[in-house]
């Protein structure tokens, strides 16, 4: 491959919904430009993009692959991202790293929820964008619905750029209006626009240089005196239209049979930006914010977006340039890790081919191996001029797992390989659970977990089974009692004798709280940290159902001692029972988590969204309005959130999400707290037997 500097580098996202095209859009394009000899195919797990085995397995992208394009002496970095919402992840990582965002919509279904959500993350980020009517060979499809279908959802105006000439199965080729010339098949060679069309093209074409002269003040004026532009013109004032993000082009194109392929890479290298035109990133130096200029003379500033483990050659870390540049061989700063690492071998990634270069240049997309602490969300930099690129927010997790180990052997690797999992996907996370003694796994939704832990199978050798996880309930107690307890042991060995009295109050102040009332010679002093353990031990165990026990004040206000068998472990054990005594009659109840719940949908499916809260104990807070969505704010029990991710797409057809939040622990009511408690018996006697 040849050495591409800044100005001839694109970096250009395909994004979508799932199914539009975008790997058959990518794998043409390889085959157009001669990297590979056959059209791949999703369906045969034989396209360059989809390489992974659960990409071949599921038949869908999981990964976001980088396929570099070499068209007219520049190259396009095309990042083929995942389609799912499972993974929005690697949509959110693709498009910091992008300059310009191709959105693929299908010709039959056009605008799908994957595609709003891909579309909203682009307006995030800022990204000029191409609209492409794909698989316009389909039966059905309808080119001006399609397009219809995004004018009424985007705020920005689209404009046509291209025509189909023919559809369905007679769709032949595109009419490019920049050209004013038609290109049948792949695009390779130019012919007339066919005559039948000649009054639309017309139409179309007057639109289009209405918006390109807007690009200018000095077009405008021309435009208004000739009614002409040249086709430099055109393309210099279509540019600026295209990347100050007042006009969305919109083109054609049918990927798995390879038509309109030549027109849409050129638009992608005269319309898109270069690294070097696309808006200045910022980073944060030694003494605030400095501004990123895509140049080799500037400080090292490079962006780790993505990492991934292979079995053959490691650790595998991608990173996009923003400053400066970077040499096979030489050592960089790691700021985030306060780490030296040396970039041993550079490569540029296609697929799961490398190809070795000893230069990668601002602007570009590279990767290398074997790194030994860098992470995704990372930045390398000179070591003398420290900068940190700011990481992309990504939405919390939404779906919860348990995780286990298949067996014994895997239990001590099931820390390290959810860590590294959680390294390289930032919308996964884990944690211990101390309320319940789980592992819980954080993600999406139910397929990104189950990617994850087939990854974690097949990647790191770790055996991980799943469970419904359990709801962190507290307990407490709701007013004041009393308790005393005599612990003796006279058979066999060295006695022990120990007796508590003790008080117990609630005390919302803090979590456990211990303290004596003790007078005169009774007890000695002395015992009180055995007993305040005994007391610890049980409330971290639970009275009740099993869960923490919090909010409780203990006083010891008597007891009894005996001069030769009292000990500590004597205490230790009459202070726990005369505690769990005492609980018994302090009107013991369940907390459980309510969560802070902020529900995005359509306006349409409000009121089945309200509806289906209430029948979870839900409290509708509120509602107000978002990119004309509708947000309904609610408080809601953790116990009936674990599986509304399924839930919301459901009812609103995918088009609804959520986020949520801890807010606080309030009482549950008496018959469901029955249930738990019931369970927990049932558990206890199983463990028993």
């Amino acid at each position: 491959m040849k050495e591409y500097t800044t100005e001839y580098l694109r970096n250009i996202a395909l994004v979508s919904h799932g199914g539009a095209g975008k790997t058959m859009l990518a794998e043409a394009f390889q085959h157009f430009s001669g990297v590979t000899t056959r059209l791949g195919h999703v369906e045969d797990g034989t396209t360059v993009s989809d390489h992974d085995d659960e990409e071949i397995r599921r038949k869908i992208s999981i990964y976001t692959s980088v396929i570099p394009v070499e068209h007219r002496d520049y190259k396009v970095n095309v990042l083929d991202a995942p389609g799912y919402t499972d993974f929005v992840g690697e949509v959110i990582s693709t498009l910091s790293v992008a300059d310009g965002a191709v959105v693929l919509v299908d010709s039959v279904s056009g605008l799908e929820v994957g595609t709003e959500i891909a579309w909203r993350y682009a307006e995030d980020f800022k990204l000029p964008r191409f609209v492409v009517i794909n698989r316009l060979d389909r039966d059905n499809a309808n080119f001006e619905k399609a397009l219809s279908s995004i004018e009424q959802f985007s705020e920005t105006r689209l404009i046509k750029v291209q025509l189909p000439i023919g559809e369905k199965h007679d769709f032949k080729g595109v009419v490019d209006l920049i050209s004013m010339k038609a290109f049948l098949s792949d695009g390779k060679t130019a012919s007339d626009i066919p005559a039948d069309m000649q009054d639309e093209v017309d139409a179309a074409y007057t639109e289009l240089v209405e918006a390109a002269a807007e690009g200018e003040d000095a077009l405008l004026e021309k435009y208004l005196d000739s009614g002409s532009l040249t086709g430099e013109e055109l393309l210099r004032g279509l540019k600026k239209v295209v990347c100050s993000g007042d006009f969305i082009p919109v083109f054609c194109a049918a990927g798995g049979r390879e038509i309109g392929i030549a027109p849409l890479l050129n638009a992608m290298i005269d319309l898109m930006p270069s690294p070097a035109e696309a808006p200045v990133r910022v980073a944060q130096g030694k003494n605030g914010e400095e501004e990123l200029t895509a140049s080799d003379s500037g400080p090292l500033a490079a962006y780790v977006w993505k990492t991934t483990a292979d079995p053959f050659v490691g650790k595998m870390t991608y990173f996009r340039i923003f400053s400066g540049s970077m040499q096979a061989d030489t050592r960089v700063w790691n700021q985030n890790k306060g780490a030296e690492e040396r970039m041993a071998g550079l490569h540029i990634q296609r697929g799961k081919e490398q190809v070795a270069i000893k230069t990668v240049h601002s602007g570009d997309i590279a990767s290398v191996a074997k790194l030994t602490v860098t992470a995704t969300g990372d930045t390398f930099c000179d070591k003398g001029h420290p900068l940190t690129i700011p990481v992309p927010e990504y939405p919390s997790a939404l779906f919860q797992v348990a995780i286990g180990p298949k067996s014994q052997a895997d239990a001590a690797k099931i820390s390290p390989s959810l860590t590294r999992l959680c390294e390289e996907d930032m919308t996964l996370s884990w944690h211990n659970e101390p309320a319940t003694r789980q592992t819980i796994l954080q993600g999406m939704g139910d397929q990104h977990i189950d990617v994850a832990i087939r990854r974690a199978e097949n990647k790191f050798q770790v055996g991980l089974e799943t469970f419904e996880p359990k709801v962190p309930y507290r307990e407490g107690i709701t007013k004041n009692a009393s308790a005393q307890y005599r612990h003796k042991k006279q058979s066999g060995g060295s006695g022990q004798f120990g007796e508590v009295h003790l008080r117990i109050e609630p005390f919302p102040e803090a979590n456990f709280e211990f303290g004596d009332e003790l007078v005169g010679m009774n007890l000695s002093k002395s015992y009180l940290p055995a007993i305040e353990k005994g007391i610890a031990n049980t409330m971290a165990q639970g009275v009740v159902a099993g869960y923490p026990m919090s909010n409780v004040k203990v006083i010891v206000y008597d007891g009894k001692e005996h001069p030769v068998d009292s000990k500590p472990v004597a205490f230790e054990i009459a202070g726990r029972e005369a505690f769990k005594l005492a609980v018994q009659d302090a009107g013991p109840v369940l907390f459980e988590p309510i969560m802070n719940v902020r529900v995005v949908v359509p306006e349409s499916n409000m009121g089945d969204v309200m509806s289906d809260l209430n029948t979870r104990r839900g409290r509708v807070q509120g509602t107000e309005s978002e990119r004309g969505n509708t947000v309904v704010m609610a408080h809601v029990p953790l116990a009936e959130m674990l599986r509304y991710t399924t839930n919301i797409r459901s009812i609103t057809g995918g088009r609804g999400y959520f986020t949520m939040e801890f807010d606080h622990y309030e009482t549950v009511p008496q018959h469901l707290a029955a249930d738990i408690i019931e369970i927990h018996k049932k558990e206890i006697a199983e463990k028993e037997e």
